[in-house]
This record gives C-alpha cells, structure tokens and sequence, in this order.
C-alpha cells in the first residue's frame, strides 16, 4: 500500500511538471461530487437496505472507517470485511452480516451495470461469463445455507423493490461522481475531453474494474490511461490524470475515517 501510494504521488508530481498549465485547482472542483457521492450517497443507499437498525450517522461513520481500510487493502477488500465487523458488533450474526454487505455490492454492481450499458461500452464475452457464474455461487451457496441453517438468515429479510430501484438510482448517480472527478483530474493537466468521449471510456474502465489491483495501480486506472489517450490526451496528462484522481481519494478518507478512528479510539465505548 505505501509503495502504490508513492508510486501514484510521485507520478501526479511528475506530471504536474513536465505538463504545461497545470493546476490543482479543477481536480478539487472535482473532487467535492464526488465526496458526496461516495460518503453519503453510498452509505445512505447501505442504510435503506440495512436490517441492523441503526442510524444514519452510524452507516455514514462506519463506511468512512471502511472506505479508509479499502484503500489500503488490494481489490478494496478491507471495506467490505469492515463493515462485516461493523455489523457483529450491534449484535448481528455472521451470515447476515456478510448477506447485507453482499447485498450492498450487488445493487452498486446493478447500477455500475446500468451505467455501463447507458455509456455505450460492450461487456466482453468472458466478462459477462464471469458476471453469470459468479451471480450462480452466489445464489447456490445461499440456497445451501438456507437449507442447511435455516435460521442463519432469517434475521436478513430481501429488501423491496423500491429499495433495490432507489439504490440502483443512486449508484447511477455515484458513477456521475466518479466521472466528475475525472473530468477536474483531466482538467488539472491542462487537457479537456468531450464528456461523450469520456463516457464510453469510463465505462468500459469500470468493466476492467472488475478484476483486483491496488488502488492507484489496478486494471481499471490503466485502462483508464489507455482510454484517455485513445481520446487524444498526451501519455504525460492521462497517467497524470488518472494518478491524481487516485491520489486525491486519499484525502476525503483520512480526513472522515481517520477522524472516526480517532474519535473511536478515544471513545471505544461507542459502537
């Protein structure tokens, strides 16, 4: 993690100077959508699903702490199994907790989906076998536990459709986010895009998001690199570009989840 994270600085700083015009200023324009999208549009749409009675405050303090953790954990991994722990903590057992965050990723995963097929990108043939096989574990392996343990999900009822559409709404609205804050990167380099141009290759970056990396150096940014260059970027404002946005997500996590971490350590009472 520290190593990527040097790697992402050291090439945002690289950039900035051998790219004319460049500002920071337009990458933080960019930047605050997209703090809004993921620190309380995503956790707003965890707690409309969630069954663990809880606040709002609760979803959006412990989000943050995870989104921290993902960060330094390859394929984002460290999120998902905070918020797992999360959930243990106010009396939820293992199986539903795990169902509730899987839940979770499944309806970012709709929206993310969604996104995609607006955007124009195509779903390559092994992408899309993937999707399916993975989407039949999944529901196989449920359909075991039900069956084996019947009352290890009872306590995580399937959420109604409006739920399910709302959060689809919102991860749409999510992935606007995202694209906002590539434009402000792309923008801090001295570049401009067309935002349909932009739109086809964000998408299909989200596709090469699917398989794991370190944040700052996985499938999706280099795509992204590649897809910024393929739009007539130069190598230097594209990496650049994309190192930046990586680099600047940083921010908003150490500021929030540091900031719960440190209020829970000096209050580890609370839940």
């Amino acid at each position: 993690m520290t190593a990527g994270l040097l790697v992402t600085l050291g090439v945002s700083v690289w950039s900035m100077d051998r790219v004319p015009h460049a500002s920071w200023q337009p990458a933080l324009i960019g930047l605050a959508p997209w703090i809004v999208g993921k620190y309380l549009l995503c956790p707003l749409r965890w707690h409309a699903l969630s069954c663990s009675g809880r606040t709002r405050r609760w979803h959006l303090r412990a989000y943050a702490e995870g989104e921290l953790l993902g960060l330094a954990s390859p394929a984002h991994i460290g999120a998902d199994l905070w918020r797992v722990h999360s959930l243990r903590r106010t009396g939820m057992n293992r199986p539903s907790a795990v169902a509730e965050v899987a839940l979770d990723r499944l309806i970012g995963a709709l929206g993310l989906t969604a996104f995609v097929l607006v955007s124009g990108a195509t779903l390559p043939r092994r992408v899309m076998v993937a999707g399916v096989a993975l989407a039949l574990v999944v529901l196989i392996g449920a359909l075991i536990v039900r069956r084996l343990r019947p009352s290890a999900l009872a306590a995580r009822p399937m959420p109604s459709f409006s739920v399910v559409a709302r959060g689809v709404v919102i991860s749409v609205a999510y992935q606007l986010t995202i694209m906002g804050l590539l434009i402000g990167a792309v923008s801090a380099m001295g570049e401009s895009v067309h935002p349909l141009g932009l739109l086809g290759v964000f998408g299909a970056s989200q596709v090469a998001g699917i398989l794991p990396g370190v944040n700052g150096a996985s499938p999706r940014e280099g795509a992204l690199v590649v897809g910024l260059a393929s739009l007539g970027i130069s190598w230097e404002a594209a990496l650049g570009a994309v190192a930046l946005s990586a680099l600047l997500a940083w921010v908003p996590a150490l500021l929030l989840g540091g900031t719960s971490f440190v209020v829970r350590r000096l209050r580890p009472s609370t839940v």
